[in-house]
This record gives structure tokens, C-alpha cells and sequence, in this order.
């Protein structure tokens, strides 16, 4: 297990998913007493089956955040329901001209200077400023937002109980507080005057007479700040290293713009944002002639999983045209990420304006890419890119 936790395989994972997945797709680490599943249909199973599979820990340890990505029927079931009531195709879609916009203020910044590095001036920010207008949070509290969401995010920068993995569960707790007293404010303020933003909807959802708690809707909020930044900042970041590392197909996809959805589909299977989910085995399952015992911990990596060669032609290539593409880049079953609309909708508009606007594009920093501190995601924590200067969208504009 610890070999995948090197930064070396992180920034590579897939010759040694490629072995391991050919030798024994079902993996037990004695160390740890961690299970991994490599293939495409042992991972799809971990995800879809939660009869033998559940989202709760069945075993003693860390205490997990209150988030319903945790939870099993039926109190998933409530939640994701009334959440589903807010959290709307049609309330994703409408962000599509405010995410125009910040996309473009965002390179203003930088596209004069001929270089960035676009993770923390573009990919970082972004998600983090859209999650922010869709709560409707004041522009004045979004420092304060990041700080929490950075706090919640070093939840993942460690796997088994440690010194750090303390201290990351001291600052949640503490932060928790501050966060629980503000969204307290926040839904007050809703009750008494409602707007056009997704605490609103999360305030008034109904379902069957039932109502998100205070609890629950402080829950949804930290998800969504969580996931919802990572996923996109790295599939924006993937994006650009893998249409960098295949020039070929970053030409097809500029003299082709249309298939710009389906090559964000191809980052998503190629390098995925979200590399292993945690499940554990509900009951004693058989699976490629081996028995995972109940209670355990079962790892379904699914960068492993998208690139089986049973399920995909030629896998270990990168084609923006690939159809089609099952991948399980956002799960799959009752757990399929509810923020998979909106991350392609961000990674859209994203990969539309960078492609447009810089020219000439390169990586410029030196040496292998740092990853990021998050042990189940996949992508740089800095992308130090070089492009042809170019103006600024609101002078085009004026």
C-alpha cells in the first residue's frame, strides 16, 4: 500500500496499476489490512453493490465528516433526495455566464505576462469562487471559505492514524464550530429572505414533509467545498498535461472544438481527478477467487479500473475522440458524484478559454511535477504553463 502513497508513483501510477491489475486485481496489503481492487468490474461492483460493499466505516478508527458520501441507505437515500431538490440540473446550468465570467477575469490576470502557474491562478481559484456564488456567500467572507476548505481538505493528506492525521482532525473539528455558527447565520438569513442561490434551495427542499437539518445542510456545504474544488482543479490541470503530452491530439481538439466534451471525458478516464474510494466489505465477498472478510477496508481504484484493457480499446492511449468511454471517474450506482455536471460544466468553459486565448502553450517548470497533498486525488499541485501574451478578454470586449 505505502507504494502508492510515493510521489513518484502518483504522478505515475498506471505501469504498476497495469501489473497488478494483469496479476491479482484483487490485492490484499497484510500491513495494512487493506483490500484493492484494480479491475474494471471489481471496482464498478465496490461501487454499485451496497448490499456487500457499504460507504460507513464498519470498523473502529478515524472518525469521518458527517458528509452523505459516508452514508448507506436509507438515511443516504433522504439526503441525496432532498440535496437533489436544490442541487438541479437547471441550477447548475444557470451558473454557465457567471463561470464565463470569472473564467475570464481570472487569465486577465495573468495573460499579459506570458506565464502562470495555472493552479493556483486559474484552476485553484476557480471552483472555489463558483461553490462561493452559489451559496451566495458575501464576497467579504471568501477568504474565510478558503481557509476552511483548506483545513478540510488536509483531511486527505494522510491514510492511516498518525501525528498529522490529529492535528488534520483537531483543526476540522475546530473549524466545524466557525463553519456551523456562519451557515447558521446564513440559513437565517434565507428564512427570513430568501434569494436566488443554492442555500436557498437547500433551506426550502421538501421531500415527503421532511427537511434538511442545520446539521445536513453544514454537511452538503463541506462536501461541496471539498470535492467540488478538487475535482475540477484537477481535471482542468490533467486536462492540460495530457493535451500537452499529446500534441497530436491537442491539434485534432483545436481544429475540432466540438469535441471538447468528449475529450474531457477522456481526462476524466485517462488521469482521473479521484484516483481510490474507501468501502468496506459488508459481509464476506468472493471476487476474482479471492474472500475479502467482512469488516474490512476495500480500496476500488478506479484510475485503475478506467484504464483496463477489457473495457478499453488501446487504454494506455489519449484520444479526445474516444466513444465509447464507461468510465468511472464520478463512481457509479446510488454514490455517482452529484457535482458531475457541474465539474464538466467548469471544465468546459475552463479548457474552452484557455485553449483560445493562450497560444503557444508549454509546461516551463523544471523537474517532475510536485502532487498534490490530497493521497486519493491525481493531479500537480503547481502547473507553471508559458503561452504567447495576449490581451485581456475586457479589452476585446470593449
Amino acid at each position: 500500500m505505502m507504494e502508492f502513497l510515493s510521489a513518484d508513483v502518483r504522478r505515475d501510477p498506471f505501469p504498476l496499476y497495469d501489473r497488478l491489475r494483469s496479476e491479482s486485481p484483487v490485492l490484499h496489503d497484510p500491513r495494512t489490512d487493506v483490500w484493492m481492487l484494480f479491475d474494471h468490474e471489481g471496482v464498478r461492483r465496490a461501487m454499485h453493490d451496497a448490499a456487500a460493499f457499504s460507504s460507513e466505516p464498519l470498523t473502529v478508527g478515524r472518525r469521518r465528516p458527517e458528509w452523505f458520501v459516508f452514508f448507506d441507505p436509507p438515511r443516504h437515500t433522504r439526503m441525496r433526495a432532498l440535496v437533489s431538490r436544490a442541487f438541479t440540473p437547471r441550477a447548475v446550468s444557470a451558473l454557465e455566464p457567471r463561470i464565463r465570467w470569472l473564467s475570464r477575469a481570472l487569465l486577465d490576470r495573468s495573460i499579459g505576462r506570458g506565464e502562470m502557474d495555472l493552479a493556483a491562478d486559474f484552476s485553484i481559484p476557480l471552483p472555489m469562487l463558483v461553490i462561493a456564488e452559489m451559496l451566495g456567500v458575501p464576497v467579504a467572507d471568501r477568504p474565510r471559505f478558503k481557509r476552511w476548505s483548506d483545513a478540510m481538505l488536509r483531511l486527505g493528506h494522510t491514510l492511516f492514524a498518525n501525528p498529522e492525521a490529529e492535528e488534520a482532525s483537531r483543526e476540522y473539528r475546530a473549524i466545524t464550530g466557525e463553519m456551523h455558527d456562519y451557515v447558521s447565520r446564513l440559513i437565517d438569513d434565507r428564512g427570513a429572505v430568501p434569494q436566488d442561490d443554492l442555500l436557498t434551495g437547500l433551506v426550502r427542499a421538501e421531500v415527503e414533509g421532511e427537511r434538511l437539518t442545520e446539521r445536513e445542510i453544514l454537511g452538503f456545504v463541506q462536501l461541496l467545498l471539498v470535492t467540488g474544488q478538487e475535482t475540477t482543479t484537477n481535471l482542468v490541470n490533467n486536462a492540460i498535461l495530457c493535451l500537452l503530452e499529446s500534441p497530436d491530439q491537442l491539434a485534432r481538439l483545436r481544429a475540432r472544438p466540438e469535441l471538447l466534451p468528449a475529450a474531457i471525458e477522456e481526462v476524466l478516464r485517462y488521469r482521473s481527478p479521484v484516483q481510490w474510494m474507501f468501502r468496506f466489505a459488508r459481509q464476506e465477498v468472493q471476487l476474482h477467487g479471492e474472500t475479502i472478510p467482512a469488516g474490512t477496508m476495500v480500496l476500488p481504484m478506479i484510475g485503475s479500473a478506467n484504464r483496463d484493457p477489457r473495457v478499453f480499446a488501446d487504454a494506455a492511449r489519449f484520444d479526445v475522440a474516444r466513444d465509447p468511454n464507461p468510465h468511472l471517474a464520478f463512481g457509479h450506482g446510488l454514490h455517482f458524484c452529484i457535482g458531475a455536471a457541474l465539474a464538466r460544466l467548469e471544465a468546459r468553459i475552463a479548457l474552452a478559454d484557455l485553449l483560445e486565448r493562450l497560444h503557444g502553450l508549454e509546461l516551463a517548470g523544471a523537474g517532475p511535477w510536485e502532487p498534490r497533498a490530497a493521497l486519493h486525488v491525481h493531479g500537480p499541485a503547481r502547473l507553471p504553463i508559458r503561452f504567447e501574451p495576449g490581451v485581456r478578454a475586457e479589452a476585446v470586449a470593449a
